[in-house]
């Protein structure tokens, strides 16, 4: 599919895998691989897995791009909502097999999967702007509103509090922690048994229930992008 970014479908599973060989730094390039990569998933009617490398889901946004400012600073964070936003509305199944960290921008991501795995070892799960200086995005906020528990919810945006996978499950960050070793079977598991739901079931019941939540998503995105066109 993409030199960072690969794509392989296996009947109704389509597994697509960010590797850039460092932290998988959500960069123009990287979105724009994995949107090509989703893209294609829809036009195989696929269900997805969605996976990083042997070390880490993402870290975020790619700061280069980020720190540099600008209207590519602002680019790049619509578009990486506008990813997660994708994923939460997705028409098939998406699966998350996360294989280490998932920070800032990347647990936004893992945030945005229908059904989330993760690792058993010395990994975090955090969204640290505020300990980095930086006001929480309406739109991240948005986004973890919906999946973490209420009090996971204030203490993981309010305080940056690093989450593991020993305490991951009980606050909504992921479904299940797994041995790393069964990480991609349990993966390709789980997403066999969502390939055999109703397609069209599946995405106007996901309409429904994330009906409320998208809107809210939507309307926070539309004003974080505001807000940023404005200091431009």
């Amino acid at each position: 599919m993409g030199s960072i970014v690969s794509y392989e479908c296996n009947g109704s599973v389509a597994t697509i895998a960010m590797d850039d060989g460092k932290v998988n730094a959500l960069s123009p390039r990287m979105l724009a691989e994995l949107n090509g990569a989703l893209d294609q998933a829809v036009t195989d009617e696929a269900v997805v897995v969605l996976t990083g490398n042997a070390r880490v889901l993402s870290a975020g946004f790619d700061l280069g791009v980020l720190t540099g400012g600008g209207e590519p600073a602002v680019a790049l964070l619509k578009d990486g909502f506008e990813l997660c936003e994708r994923l939460l509305g997705f028409p098939r199944p998406v699966v998350i097999a996360c294989p280490g960290h998932a920070i800032a921008m990347g647990v936004f991501v893992l945030l945005s999967g229908d059904y989330r795995i993760g690792v058993e070892g010395p990994f975090k799960y955090v969204a640290n702007e505020v300990a980095l200086g930086m006001t929480m995005p309406r739109a991240a906020v948005e986004i973890v509103r919906q999946r973490l528990t209420p009090a996971a919810f204030n203490r993981s945006l309010i305080l940056a509090e690093v989450f593991t996978p020993q305490n991951a499950v009980a606050a909504g960050f992921v479904d299940l922690v797994v041995p790393a070793a069964d990480l991609a079977s349990t993966a390709a598991e789980a997403a066999g048994r969502f390939a055999v739901l109703h397609a069209g079931a599946h995405a106007g019941t996901k309409r429904r229930v994330r009906h409320d939540s998208m809107a809210a998503l939507r309307a926070a995105m539309e004003s974080d992008h505001a807000a940023n066109q404005s200091l431009l």
